[in-house]
């Protein structure tokens, strides 16, 4: 009976998931997927133009693609968008550094000192709580409006995420084999140097993808609060002058930005930790 159902079967109903799977794989891969993003951006931004000239989307409000792009070749002609760009790439990355170095040597050193970890938690969390944003005016009162409360605010912002992941991943590390050192002879130092470190490396260096975000955010909010140059400062003059192209322009630059770092922090993670799987990679074929 079994037999019959299977030869009576439409060779189309198997053949069919196959020329699907076909037609799939052959934008899953690096080129394909960028054409297709690509193809979804242009037509958004078609879309976009077309609303505006023919009347349908007010410039005034939205900006026009067009008035975009004339933007960002002034800035690019005059030489201030690289300007611009530059100390907000510049106070990022410092940030970003600094802020995530520091916070994962204060994590790690939370689990060689369980007290110390006990009495600091609370103020860790309550830190924690409070949007990074309200130390703006402080940060900007401590070091004036130049380069040092950017980055300063910016580190606040990196430290705190870099901390919480080091001592979480700290306290995680394998107790096994913690215990098997113990009943070697290794005293603390070892355990922290031989297991503490190497285990917690990963969770520390994941954390990059998010503080690099962070980083730029922190780096924008001071330039917005009070500088002279950087991208923040750029679209702050420009939306108090009503010039929401100009903004756009900013956005745009700064979205260029942040694609360029995180894809540089990726490259980073790949050669650091080479034995990770691809999180964009499945396995499952459907």
């Amino acid at each position: 009976m079994s037999h019959v159902m299977t030869s009576t079967m439409p060779p189309a109903a198997t053949a069919a998931p196959r020329k699907n799977t076909k037609v799939r794989n052959r934008f899953d891969n690096p080129w394909g997927r960028s054409l297709l993003q690509l193809l979804a951006a242009s037509v958004v931004l078609w879309a976009w133009q077309l609303g505006v000239d023919a009347g349908w989307i007010s410039s005034f409000m939205v900006g026009s693609p067009a008035e975009i792009w004339k933007s960002l070749l002034r800035g690019a002609t005059s030489g201030q968008l690289w300007t611009d760009s530059g100390y907000t790439v510049l106070e990022a990355i410092l940030g970003f550094a600094i802020g995530t170095v520091m916070g994962s040597v204060l994590g790690l050193a939370l689990w060689y000192s369980p007290f110390i970890a006990r009495l600091t938690e609370p103020f860790i969390i309550a830190i924690n709580s409070i949007p990074k944003i309200a130390f703006g005016p402080i940060v900007i009162l401590w070091f004036g409006t130049g380069l040092i409360s950017k980055v300063a605010l910016a580190v606040s912002l990196t430290s705190i995420v870099a901390l919480i992941a080091a001592y979480q991943a700290a306290k995680n590390a394998d107790l096994d084999f913690q215990t098997l050192l113990v009943t070697l002879g290794a005293g603390k130092r070892e355990i922290f140097f031989k297991v503490i470190v190497p285990s917690s490396l990963p969770a520390i260096i994941a954390t990059f993808h998010i503080n690099i975000g962070f980083g730029l955010v922190g780096a924008v909010v001071g330039e917005f609060i009070s500088s002279e140059h950087g991208l923040g400062h750029m679209i702050f003059t420009a939306s108090g002058l009503y010039d929401l192209n100009t903004v756009w322009a900013g956005l745009f630059m700064l979205m260029v930005i942040g694609f360029s770092l995180y894809f540089v922090v990726d490259y980073a993670e790949r050669k650091l930790l080479p034995w990770k799987e691809d999180t964009h990679h499945s396995n499952l074929n459907v």
